[in-house]
């Protein structure tokens, strides 16, 4: 286990090192002028302010040796300087990090509630009127795109009804929307997974030895059914997680949320790269971390996988 979770972290270094390198490439090919975005159009014509900005941010320098101090600052936990702000990118990404991660805990919660439990329900009441409103509504919201809901939810509760703030100021209260947006789609899916999961290990002939050896259906269905069932879910939720902690574009940008979704989008609108980075490093990061837990939680729930 120790050599497998060594392996592990060594391939989430080489991961966030080739997703770095194709970032820098794609911003260093990519059209644009940060200098004009640092010091504003028309200081930008001043080619002795263009020169001083270039050098100070190292934007003089080729694009292998800007990345190799990138990395070298990074292996000491340094992300850069914000261009428009002129602070660290760390200190910059910190609070957004965690009003984000505040969304994303909230939203797993509420997609694992919801999910499982519906799952759960139509997998036990297959063919009945349950299964098919079940099957019918994981259907429908699987076919919506999350900001088309985002914004029927915030039209509906924010402007008409105006039970919710249209800001995002951190709040619990202005936390529902967005957190059920995130959860709806991602809920449809698990409920899906838990159906489809629990009604093939219900074939399984361990199921059926034990519940010829005259073993409490309750036991039956815990210990047996859902204990092995909830293992591709498990794989579903972890990635699902590391996805929304790593920053939800859409639904930031849409409720107006201070996440590191919301701050990746304006850093890209301002062509403020160092922001652009670090969160793409973290979300990189973040989502290996998950994968990294949920392989781990595979051992804990089926000893019959071993890790190696």
């Amino acid at each position: 286990m120790g050599r497998y979770v060594a392996r592990r972290l060594g391939q989430l270094v080489l991961v966030i090192l080739g997703a770095t390198m194709i970032l820098f490439t794609c911003l260093f090919v990519l059209p644009g002028d940060p200098v004009g975005s640092i010091a504003g159009s028309d200081k930008a014509r001043d080619p002795a302010v263009v020169k001083q900005l270039q050098k100070e941010y190292g934007l003089d320098k080729p694009l292998v040796v800007q990345y190799g101090t990138y990395v070298g600052k990074l292996a000491q936990g340094d992300l850069g300087v914000d261009y428009t702000q002129r602070r660290p990118v760390s200190e910059i990404l910190q609070p957004k990090l965690v009003n984000t991660g505040k969304l994303a805990l909230f939203a797993i919660v509420l997609d694992v509630a919801l999910g499982v439990i519906v799952g759960i329900i139509a997998a036990l009441r297959r063919y009945s009127l349950v299964d098919v409103i079940t099957t019918v509504s994981t259907t429908l919201f699987l076919g919506v795109p999350t900001f088309v809901l985002g914004m029927l939810l915030q039209s509906v509760f924010v402007v008409k009804l105006g039970w919710v703030p249209l800001l995002g100021d951190g709040s619990f209260k202005t936390m529902i929307l967005p957190a059920f947006t995130l959860a709806i789609v991602d809920a449809a899916i698990v409920a899906r997974l838990m159906r489809g999961s629990m009604l093939e290990v219900v074939r399984a002939d361990y199921v059926k030895t034990a519940i010829a050896k005259g073993v409490p259906k309750r036991q039956v269905l815990t210990r047996h059914i859902l204990r092995n069932s909830i293992i591709p879910v498990i794989t579903y939720i972890g990635i699902s997680f590391g996805t929304l902690l790593g920053g939800a574009l859409l639904t930031e940008a849409i409720f107006n949320w201070d996440g590191i979704g919301l701050a990746l989008v304006t850093a890209i609108q301002q062509q403020n790269n160092p922001i652009v980075v670090g969160v793409v490093t973290i979300s990189v990061g973040i989502f290996v971390v998950m994968n990294l837990i949920v392989d781990l939680l595979y051992a804990v729930l089926d000893p019959r996988i071993r890790l190696g």
